[in-house]
């Protein structure tokens, strides 16, 4: 076999490193029937593999960053990165029958302008830290193949066939193997083309990879932080950290509140909380008329002391003619995220003589989370009636009430102002 030496690479200019993100996996084990593959699910209203890509864009030595993916993935992936907008983030590749040959596809992707130095990550480990992209970068200035690991703490035990402990492992120099691993490209890729053309598949490591073809895998502290997410107990932990983070980030708490009211017209039913009911009335307005959704909306920019949904949507537009109120509601969460904030909360009540709300509450909330990027158990709607009083009791129109609770960093940068914002 070949053998591997250590040499520097050439100090004339800044390495080309290039980033190869694994996504082509099914993740049956984290995903319950009908749920998306795990690199898609959402931690926090994010996708867990746009804040892995958000993780390598956010480093300045990253030059490239290419995601390899499963063909039945393509409206995932694309709903993932929306609004994503880094030339640095190249069109994604379809993967293999195994990891070894996805690895292999993204790595002959990059052949036509092969960088320096290509790192290969794992999308469901979104927690990589910038400290140990450095490592990992910097130690490849002198070796050829770099792993990031955590060195292993705990005892271990090598059980029998039997199920009892055969032996106790000595723990010193035994490390867990993590992403990224690294490599100079030119000698990863002629070590993956030299396995394919011998027949070897199944290889689930990289660096294994690298070994096989005689190279020495220097070892780096990769963080504990940068756990691989692959139980339903690993997203529940992933979804408790960021939200602890993200409240600890934004100690400034702000409350809104919005109230809306649309008239009641023969038709064939109404849209509250996103949710079509039918009934034997429609609300009238320029929209889809959503008293809930209108003033969910203007409470989040009360919050944010940034207009209301008259000057960011105004009626006049026919841009908004008949859109659905989701548009608007989405378009104030932006507002927040745009700030460095997080809706904390929110809840609506709707008045209303008829239709039921009670049957479709669930639904409403369900919809309203998504739109939200929030947890259902983060939303609130409610319903009740005006004991026939005023216009809600006489049912000529339907009312909504909601408040918002907005958590922003403390001094944040005021919004613009809503003459000077296209809607």
């Amino acid at each position: 076999m070949p053998s591997s030496t250590s040499r520097p690479v050439p100090p004339s200019a800044p390495p080309r490193v290039a980033v190869i993100l694994a996504a082509a996996g099914r993740g049956a084990r984290a995903a319950a029937a009908g749920e998306p593959p795990k690199q898609y699910r959402t931690l926090c209203g994010r996708p867990v593999i746009a804040r892995t890509i958000a993780a390598f864009l956010g480093h300045p030595g990253v030059d490239r960053l290419l995601a390899v993916i499963h063909p039945d993935d393509r409206d995932l992936y694309a709903a993932a990165i929306a609004g994503l907008d880094d030339p640095r983030l190249l069109p994604p590749v379809f993967g293999g029958a195994d990891r070894q040959a996805s690895c292999l596809a993204g790595l002959e992707a990059l052949s036509a302008d092969a960088p320096d130095l290509v790192l290969i990550h794992d999308a469901v480990r979104p927690f990589i830290g910038a400290a140990a992209i450095d490592r990992v970068i910097g130690a490849l200035g002198r070796e050829v193949a770099v792993l990031a690991g955590v060195p292993v703490t705990d005892t271990v035990k090598r059980a029998d066939d039997d199920g009892y402990v055969g032996e106790t492992v000595p723990r010193q120099n035994l490390w867990r193997a993590a992403t990224p691993q690294g490599f100079r490209y030119a000698e990863i890729v002629a070590a993956h083309r030299a396995l394919s053309a011998r027949g070897v598949t199944g290889i689930t490591d990289d660096a294994a990879v690298a070994e096989m073809a005689g190279h020495r895998v220097w070892l780096v502290d990769g963080g504990a932080d940068n756990v691989k997410l692959t139980t339903p107990e690993d997203f529940a932990m992933a979804e408790q950290r960021l939200s602890t983070e993200a409240f600890l980030a934004t100690p400034d708490v702000r409350v809104g509140t919005g109230y809306d009211v649309h008239v009641l017209e023969p038709g064939d039913g109404v849209t509250l909380g996103g949710v079509f009911i039918p009934h034997d009335h429609r609300l009238k307005g320029h929209s889809d008329a959503d008293v809930a959704l209108h003033a969910l909306t203007d409470a989040i920019l009360g919050a944010l002391g940034d207009g209301d949904i008259g000057q960011h949507f105004p009626p006049s537009d026919q841009r908004w003619r008949g859109a659905a109120s989701r548009l608007f509601l989405e378009d104030a969460v932006r507002r927040v995220r745009e700030r460095g904030g997080i809706l904390a909360h929110c809840d609506v009540t709707l008045i209303a003589e008829a239709p039921k709300v009670g049957p479709h509450r669930e639904a409403m909330r369900a919809a309203i989370a998504e739109a939200c990027g929030i947890t259902i158990d983060r939303v609130g709607v409610k319903a009740t009636t005006n004991e026939g009083l005023g216009f809600a009791g006489r049912r000529e129109g339907i009312a909504a009430i909601a408040t918002a609770t907005v958590r922003l960093p403390l001094g944040g940068p005021e919004p613009a102002r809503p003459a000077d914002v296209a809607p």
